[in-house]
Protein backbone atom coordinates (compact mmCIF):
# COMPACT_ATOMS: atom_id res chain seq x y z
CA UNK A 1 0.00 0.00 0.00
CA UNK A 2 0.74 3.58 -1.02
CA UNK A 3 0.02 6.39 1.06
CA UNK A 4 -1.20 10.44 0.27
CA UNK A 5 -0.56 12.79 2.61
CA UNK A 6 -2.69 16.06 3.15
CA UNK A 7 -1.43 18.75 4.88
CA UNK A 8 -3.63 21.34 5.94
CA UNK A 9 -2.76 24.74 4.64
CA UNK A 10 -5.96 26.94 4.97
CA UNK A 11 -8.57 26.62 8.06
CA UNK A 12 -11.93 27.15 6.24
CA UNK A 13 -14.17 30.37 7.35
CA UNK A 14 -17.36 27.28 7.19
CA UNK A 15 -16.83 24.45 7.34
CA UNK A 16 -15.00 22.17 4.60
CA UNK A 17 -17.36 19.69 2.42
CA UNK A 18 -14.17 16.52 1.84
CA UNK A 19 -16.43 14.12 0.15
CA UNK A 20 -13.57 13.52 -1.82
CA UNK A 21 -11.16 12.49 0.77
CA UNK A 22 -11.07 9.14 -0.19
CA UNK A 23 -8.93 5.85 -1.38
CA UNK A 24 -11.57 5.24 -3.53
CA UNK A 25 -11.35 9.03 -5.03
CA UNK A 26 -7.84 9.11 -5.21
CA UNK A 27 -6.66 5.87 -6.82
CA UNK A 28 -4.76 6.28 -9.98
CA UNK A 29 -4.29 10.09 -9.90
CA UNK A 30 -1.28 11.90 -9.59
CA UNK A 31 -0.94 14.30 -6.82
CA UNK A 32 -2.12 17.36 -9.44
CA UNK A 33 -5.24 15.66 -9.66
CA UNK A 34 -5.92 14.77 -5.88
CA UNK A 35 -5.44 18.60 -5.48
CA UNK A 36 -7.74 19.73 -8.18
CA UNK A 37 -10.84 17.25 -6.67
CA UNK A 38 -13.91 18.88 -5.69
CA UNK A 39 -15.10 20.11 -2.29
CA UNK A 40 -17.72 22.90 -0.98
CA UNK A 41 -17.02 25.05 1.87
CA UNK A 42 -20.46 26.21 2.13
CA UNK A 43 -22.36 26.60 -1.05
CA UNK A 44 -18.98 27.55 -2.86
CA UNK A 45 -17.32 24.84 -5.21
CA UNK A 46 -13.55 25.05 -4.11
CA UNK A 47 -10.91 21.84 -4.77
CA UNK A 48 -8.77 19.94 -2.15
CA UNK A 49 -5.23 21.89 -3.33
CA UNK A 50 -7.05 25.03 -2.03
CA UNK A 51 -6.51 23.71 1.74
CA UNK A 52 -4.27 20.87 1.33
CA UNK A 53 -0.67 20.61 0.25
CA UNK A 54 -0.88 16.89 -1.30
CA UNK A 55 2.10 14.96 -1.60
CA UNK A 56 3.21 11.46 -2.44
CA UNK A 57 0.89 8.91 -4.68
CA UNK A 58 -2.15 7.08 -4.52
CA UNK A 59 -2.38 2.72 -5.31
CA UNK A 60 -3.80 1.89 -8.68
CA UNK A 61 -7.18 0.92 -6.71
CA UNK A 62 -8.67 1.54 -3.55
CA UNK A 63 -6.96 -1.09 -1.38
CA UNK A 64 -3.61 -0.02 -2.46
CA UNK A 65 -4.09 3.31 -1.44
CA UNK A 66 -3.53 5.40 2.06
CA UNK A 67 -4.19 8.71 3.14
CA UNK A 68 -2.67 10.49 6.03
CA UNK A 69 -4.14 13.81 6.71
CA UNK A 70 -1.02 15.45 8.88
CA UNK A 71 -2.73 18.16 10.94
CA UNK A 72 -6.09 19.03 12.77
CA UNK A 73 -9.60 18.54 10.34
CA UNK A 74 -12.29 19.50 12.76
CA UNK A 75 -13.80 21.82 10.37
CA UNK A 76 -13.35 19.44 7.46
CA UNK A 77 -16.56 16.72 6.96
CA UNK A 78 -17.11 13.64 5.21
CA UNK A 79 -13.89 12.56 5.23
CA UNK A 80 -13.98 9.11 4.38
CA UNK A 81 -17.71 8.62 3.28
CA UNK A 82 -19.02 6.05 1.19
CA UNK A 83 -15.11 4.51 0.90
CA UNK A 84 -15.22 0.99 -0.15
CA UNK A 85 -11.43 -0.02 0.50
CA UNK A 86 -8.11 1.13 1.62
CA UNK A 87 -7.17 3.31 4.65
CA UNK A 88 -7.38 7.07 5.95
CA UNK A 89 -5.83 8.37 8.78
CA UNK A 90 -6.62 11.72 10.57
CA UNK A 91 -3.60 12.87 12.90
CA UNK A 92 -6.15 15.15 14.72
CA UNK A 93 -9.88 15.49 15.31
CA UNK A 94 -12.67 15.57 12.80
CA UNK A 95 -15.97 17.22 12.13
CA UNK A 96 -19.17 15.38 11.02
CA UNK A 97 -19.69 12.35 9.10
CA UNK A 98 -16.27 10.39 9.36
CA UNK A 99 -17.00 7.42 7.43
CA UNK A 100 -20.92 7.55 6.66
CA UNK A 101 -22.24 5.49 4.38
CA UNK A 102 -18.32 3.65 4.25
CA UNK A 103 -18.46 0.48 2.99
CA UNK A 104 -15.07 -1.04 3.44
CA UNK A 105 -11.77 -0.27 4.53
CA UNK A 106 -10.45 1.31 7.67
CA UNK A 107 -10.48 4.44 9.58
CA UNK A 108 -8.18 5.76 11.91
CA UNK A 109 -8.95 9.50 14.16
CA UNK A 110 -5.85 9.85 16.73
CA UNK A 111 -8.46 12.77 18.16
CA UNK A 112 -12.07 13.63 17.97
CA UNK A 113 -15.08 13.44 16.54
CA UNK A 114 -18.34 15.25 15.74
CA UNK A 115 -21.55 13.99 15.47
CA UNK A 116 -22.90 11.41 12.88
CA UNK A 117 -19.82 9.05 12.18
CA UNK A 118 -20.48 5.87 11.36
CA UNK A 119 -23.72 7.07 9.61
CA UNK A 120 -25.75 4.27 7.94
CA UNK A 121 -22.17 2.12 7.65
CA UNK A 122 -22.27 -1.05 5.96
CA UNK A 123 -18.55 -2.88 6.64
CA UNK A 124 -15.10 -1.39 7.31
CA UNK A 125 -13.59 -0.37 10.69
CA UNK A 126 -13.78 2.87 12.13
CA UNK A 127 -11.40 3.54 14.81
CA UNK A 128 -11.46 7.00 16.60
CA UNK A 129 -8.69 7.63 20.01
CA UNK A 130 -10.74 10.02 21.96
CA UNK A 131 -14.65 10.94 22.24
CA UNK A 132 -17.40 11.64 19.65
CA UNK A 133 -20.64 13.35 20.00
CA UNK A 134 -23.80 12.06 18.94
CA UNK A 135 -25.30 9.60 16.67
CA UNK A 136 -22.99 7.61 16.07
CA UNK A 137 -23.60 4.59 13.71
CA UNK A 138 -27.19 5.95 13.01
CA UNK A 139 -29.91 6.59 10.44
CA UNK A 140 -29.58 9.42 8.23
CA UNK A 141 -32.79 11.73 9.63
CA UNK A 142 -36.05 10.69 8.02
CA UNK A 143 -34.63 7.66 7.36
CA UNK A 144 -35.20 4.08 9.25
CA UNK A 145 -32.18 2.36 7.84
CA UNK A 146 -28.78 2.81 10.70
CA UNK A 147 -26.03 0.97 10.32
CA UNK A 148 -26.02 -2.47 8.28
CA UNK A 149 -22.52 -3.75 9.36
CA UNK A 150 -18.94 -2.71 9.87
CA UNK A 151 -17.53 -2.14 13.28
CA UNK A 152 -17.22 1.37 15.03
CA UNK A 153 -15.13 1.63 17.91
CA UNK A 154 -14.92 5.03 20.29
CA UNK A 155 -12.14 4.97 22.41
CA UNK A 156 -13.64 7.71 24.92
CA UNK A 157 -17.23 8.64 25.45
CA UNK A 158 -20.11 9.46 23.03
CA UNK A 159 -23.30 11.46 23.62
CA UNK A 160 -26.82 10.59 22.23
CA UNK A 161 -28.37 8.75 20.00
CA UNK A 162 -26.02 5.99 19.57
CA UNK A 163 -26.94 2.58 16.70
CA UNK A 164 -29.96 4.55 16.35
CA UNK A 165 -32.08 2.03 13.86
CA UNK A 166 -29.24 -0.04 13.77
CA UNK A 167 -29.78 -3.35 11.64
CA UNK A 168 -26.40 -4.77 11.98
CA UNK A 169 -22.88 -4.38 13.16
CA UNK A 170 -20.76 -3.41 16.19
CA UNK A 171 -20.39 -0.04 18.05
CA UNK A 172 -18.46 -0.29 21.11
CA UNK A 173 -18.41 2.80 23.13
CA UNK A 174 -15.35 2.54 25.73
CA UNK A 175 -16.41 4.75 28.31
CA UNK A 176 -19.43 6.37 29.02
CA UNK A 177 -22.87 7.31 27.15
CA UNK A 178 -25.33 9.96 27.22
CA UNK A 179 -29.04 8.78 26.57
CA UNK A 180 -30.86 6.83 23.74
CA UNK A 181 -28.45 3.67 22.64
CA UNK A 182 -29.87 1.66 19.84
CA UNK A 183 -33.37 3.35 19.26
CA UNK A 184 -35.78 1.71 17.20
CA UNK A 185 -32.66 -0.87 16.25
CA UNK A 186 -33.87 -4.04 14.62
CA UNK A 187 -30.52 -5.98 14.91
CA UNK A 188 -26.67 -5.37 15.41
CA UNK A 189 -24.38 -4.95 18.98
CA UNK A 190 -24.01 -1.74 21.17
CA UNK A 191 -21.10 -1.96 23.45
CA UNK A 192 -20.92 0.65 26.73
CA UNK A 193 -18.17 -0.38 28.54
CA UNK A 194 -19.02 3.00 30.92
CA UNK A 195 -22.34 4.53 32.37
CA UNK A 196 -25.29 5.30 30.58
CA UNK A 197 -27.51 8.35 31.77
CA UNK A 198 -30.84 6.43 30.77
CA UNK A 199 -33.36 5.36 27.28
CA UNK A 200 -31.66 2.29 26.74
CA UNK A 201 -33.28 0.15 24.10
CA UNK A 202 -36.38 2.15 23.63
CA UNK A 203 -38.52 1.14 20.40
CA UNK A 204 -35.80 -1.93 20.17
CA UNK A 205 -37.03 -4.93 18.39
CA UNK A 206 -33.98 -7.11 18.12
CA UNK A 207 -30.33 -6.83 18.50
CA UNK A 208 -28.23 -6.74 21.68
CA UNK A 209 -26.72 -4.34 23.85
CA UNK A 210 -24.06 -4.64 26.73
CA UNK A 211 -23.47 -2.30 29.13
CA UNK A 212 -20.59 -2.72 31.75
CA UNK A 213 -20.87 0.42 34.07
CA UNK A 214 -24.80 1.76 35.09
CA UNK A 215 -27.38 2.73 34.21
CA UNK A 216 -29.35 5.88 35.84
CA UNK A 217 -32.68 5.55 34.46
CA UNK A 218 -33.75 1.88 32.76
CA UNK A 219 -36.12 1.53 30.48
CA UNK A 220 -39.89 0.65 32.24
CA UNK A 221 -39.89 -2.22 29.26
CA UNK A 222 -37.48 -4.48 29.76
CA UNK A 223 -37.85 -7.31 31.87
CA UNK A 224 -35.01 -9.35 34.01
CA UNK A 225 -34.96 -13.02 32.66
CA UNK A 226 -31.52 -14.84 34.11
CA UNK A 227 -28.26 -14.09 34.55
CA UNK A 228 -25.53 -15.12 32.32
CA UNK A 229 -21.68 -15.32 31.56
CA UNK A 230 -20.96 -14.17 28.17
CA UNK A 231 -17.40 -13.15 26.52
CA UNK A 232 -17.81 -9.55 25.21
CA UNK A 233 -14.49 -7.73 23.49
CA UNK A 234 -12.14 -9.98 24.69
CA UNK A 235 -13.47 -10.65 28.61
CA UNK A 236 -15.90 -12.58 30.27
CA UNK A 237 -18.72 -11.19 32.90
CA UNK A 238 -21.45 -11.85 34.54
CA UNK A 239 -24.28 -9.99 33.39
CA UNK A 240 -28.12 -9.58 34.01
CA UNK A 241 -29.84 -10.48 30.82
CA UNK A 242 -33.27 -8.43 30.32
CA UNK A 243 -35.62 -8.50 27.11
CA UNK A 244 -37.31 -6.04 25.76
CA UNK A 245 -38.24 -3.74 24.23
CA UNK A 246 -42.09 -5.34 25.81
CA UNK A 247 -43.96 -2.38 24.61
CA UNK A 248 -43.31 -2.93 20.93
CA UNK A 249 -44.16 -5.51 18.05
CA UNK A 250 -42.06 -8.97 17.98
CA UNK A 251 -41.76 -11.01 15.37
CA UNK A 252 -41.81 -14.67 16.12
CA UNK A 253 -39.66 -17.27 14.98
CA UNK A 254 -40.69 -20.96 14.87
CA UNK A 255 -43.84 -19.63 17.10
CA UNK A 256 -41.55 -17.96 19.52
CA UNK A 257 -41.35 -14.28 19.86
CA UNK A 258 -37.79 -12.58 19.12
CA UNK A 259 -36.61 -9.87 21.41
CA UNK A 260 -33.83 -7.61 21.79
CA UNK A 261 -31.66 -8.61 24.57
CA UNK A 262 -30.32 -5.86 27.35
CA UNK A 263 -26.96 -7.42 29.22
CA UNK A 264 -26.05 -5.20 32.11
CA UNK A 265 -23.15 -6.25 34.31
CA UNK A 266 -24.01 -7.98 37.77
CA UNK A 267 -23.19 -5.69 40.86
Amino acid sequence: MVTVTLKPTKVPELMLEGYSITPDAFAGRTSAQIAALPAHEGKIHVTLGDYFEVSGSPGATAADTGIVIAGDASRVKYIGSKMTAGTVTVNGNADMYVGGWMKGGKIHVTGNVDSFCGIQMEGGELLVEGDAKNHVGCAYRGDWRGMKGGTIRIRGSAGNDIGTFMLGGTIIIEKNAFIHVSTHAEGGTVVIKGDVEGRVGGQMVKGEMYVLGNIKFMMPGYQKVDRIEKEIDGAKYIFDHYIGDLGERHAKVKGKEVFANLYLKAA
